[in-house]
């Protein structure tokens, strides 16, 4: 009998490749794919909404998003996804879908998509110039914050896309997540999209 193992792999493992990319200079463009996270999406069950949101508060300390958006907490972030539901994205098994399901048993059907997505960041000064040629989603300060999600599409692929807080030198965070077996396709648009500024390509394990 053939032995079999089961592996998790990166659905960008043969598609990335860390360096510069593109434009020669200083990147304009920072692509990183963020890797191991646990990713849960709770749908609330009909007519349970105030229930999930009562869940949501008392399990991960905020209540959960009910209008395309973000929220932040120490050790995880709420996106929304759709009405009644959210993803609750998090590192290092706290949140993990055994963790949450006892939180909302009575309120919310889960899925596990950690290893459904691949999670993608987006950064530099020329990142909206890319997410402008790929989604029709208006990027400007003022119109999506800190904090602003959508789920939209970009190059016909459907994505959850959001903007986290700024990086460090002030610029603009903004993290995408993926379906698994479309990441390849999206992540080499986005690489000919970012070619002309110059691309720093990596990835972390970390947000």
């Amino acid at each position: 009998m053939v032995e079999f193992s089961w592996v998790v792999r990166s659905p960008l493992e043969h598609a990335l490749v860390a360096g510069p990319y593109g434009a020669s200079g200083e990147a304009g463009v920072s692509l990183t794919e963020i890797r191991n996270f646990d990713l849960i999406q709770v749908m609330a069950r009909r007519g349970k909404a105030t229930e999930v949101a009562t869940a949501a508060k008392a399990r991960l300390g905020v209540a959960a998003p009910e209008t395309p958006k973000a929220v932040q907490t120490s050790d995880a972030a709420l996106i929304w996804s759709g009405p009644d539901q959210f993803l609750v994205l998090s590192k290092g098994g706290k949140h993990a879908i055994n963790q949450l399901s006892q939180a909302f048993a009575s309120s919310a059907s889960l899925s596990d998509q950690s290893h459904a997505r691949a999670l993608i960041s987006i950064s530099g000064a020329k990142a909206r110039a890319v997410l402008a040629k790929l989604s029709s989603i208006d990027l400007h300060p003022d119109a999506f914050p800190v904090g602003a999600a959508a789920a939209t599409s970009m190059d016909h692929t459907s994505v959850t896309l959001w903007r986290g807080d700024d990086g460090l030198n002030g610029q603009a965070v903004f993290n995408v997540l993926v379906f698994a077996t479309f990441a390849e396709s999206l992540w080499h648009t986005m690489l000919d999209s970012a070619a002309e500024y110059g691309v720093a390509i990596s990835h972390s394990e970390e947000f």
